[in-house]
């Protein structure tokens, strides 16, 4: 096995993802490459409708491209059954997005264990340990409502951690936040690489891209930009 091979956590070659409407066919991803390794950071970037969540939606298994192959930590997935697709999905990919999706009636800590309850699992330390790590100590028994955006990412954070995931996938993590909470979590997220999390991050927001060890510019499906410093997207 290849050095390349040991540490890809995703490998993207010629995905595409096409949609029909009426007669017309609508490219939303077209022939998109991409490897991530472990422990590294990517931005992709790009104006609505370029193919960021798309992209991510392929990724993490959440819809399946049109043709092209997708290999997440080596397998395959592209031709796994629907059921090891939803089981891949849950026990291998990590997802935080821009509108958290905590359960409002459910506890920082019952939100945080929740994919081990459809995995059919307890870990209670690991609930725990996640707790501490985004910082929420003081606020385990609290009520999303109870907390301010900042910290109902880091909560969902930890949820997207639970299961101890290889790949983490954040559709603007940051977008609803004010600047302070911004820093903290990308802060939380440079610390989950340095651990060896491999994290690929879609957004609008440059500044924070740029805080990525690449950025990726998306235009139309198409990748028209893979450096850190060429990046020519403005956002509207």
């Amino acid at each position: 096995m290849s050095d390349h091979e040991q540490t890809s956590v995703l490998d993207a070659r010629d995905v595409w993802r096409t949609y029909r409407r009426g007669s017309e066919e609508i490219h939303a991803l077209a022939g998109m490459d991409l490897t991530v390794r472990a422990g590294e950071m990517v931005g992709i970037v790009g104006r609505s409708g370029s193919g960021k969540t798309t992209f991510l939606n392929q990724v993490g298994c959440l819809d399946r491209p049109t043709r092209g192959s997708l290999k997440v930590l080596g397998t395959e997935v592209t031709s796994l059954e629907e059921r090891a697709l939803v089981a891949f999905r849950r026990d291998r990919i990590g997802f935080i997005f821009q509108l958290f999706y905590l359960i409002p009636t459910l506890t920082v800590r019952e939100n945080i264990e929740l994919p081990l309850i459809f995995a059919r699992r307890k870990d209670r330390e690991r609930v725990a340990e996640l707790i501490a790590k985004v910082g929420l100590d003081e606020n385990g028994d609290a009520l999303p409502r109870q907390l301010n955006g900042g910290d109902m990412q880091r909560v969902a954070i930890a949820r997207a951690l639970v299961n101890q995931p290889k790949l983490l996938l954040a559709d603007e993590p940051t977008g609803r936040l004010e600047h302070r909470s911004r820093d903290a979590i990308m802060e939380i997220l440079r610390g989950l690489q340095r651990e060896g999390l491999a994290i690929v991050i879609a957004t609008h927001d440059l500044s924070l891209a740029r805080q990525t060890d690449r950025v990726i510019e998306l235009k139309d499906g198409r990748i028209v930009q893979n450096e850190r410093e060429s990046v020519v997207f403005r956002a509207a």
